[in-house]
């Protein structure tokens, strides 16, 4: 009932789905989830979505969840600069509406997708 209390949260695997589901739909959605598994000796950096074949070749899906766990590993690494560069990109791209189709049907006034190719080059195209 106290979340800022807490800073990490422990609970079985199929509670943390649960959770980091509905963390992510506060932030857009799993395409802007990234994810960290940080060990003593090891850490990696992904997606906290799954795979989606069905949408496999087609140029759609977000990238900003890798992407952002990129910026994670960037900091993690100590490379502050680098990942500042990237979030003021990506936070760009958002804020000038090139973003693809799940974040596009989230927008007032409604806008039009880019693709996931599209979304890439618009964030570089920012830095």
């Amino acid at each position: 009932t106290r979340p800022q209390e807490y800073s990490i949260l422990a609970t079985l695997n199929l509670n943390g789905d649960y959770i980091s589901d509905a963390a992510a739909a506060m932030v857009g959605g799993l395409g802007m989830a990234p994810g960290a598994n940080i060990g003593e000796n090891a850490a990696i950096f992904e997606a906290t979505h799954g795979t989606a074949p069905k949408h496999a070749g087609l140029d759609r899906i977000n990238p900003g969840s890798v992407i952002l766990s990129g910026v994670m590993m960037l900091e993690f690494l100590g490379w502050q600069d680098a990942a500042d560069l990237v979030t003021k990109g990506l936070s760009a791209a958002i804020a000038d509406k090139q973003v693809t189709y799940d974040l596009a049907r989230l927008m007032e006034p409604q806008v039009d997708p880019v693709s996931c190719s599209g979304f890439a080059e618009a964030i570089i195209q920012r830095f």
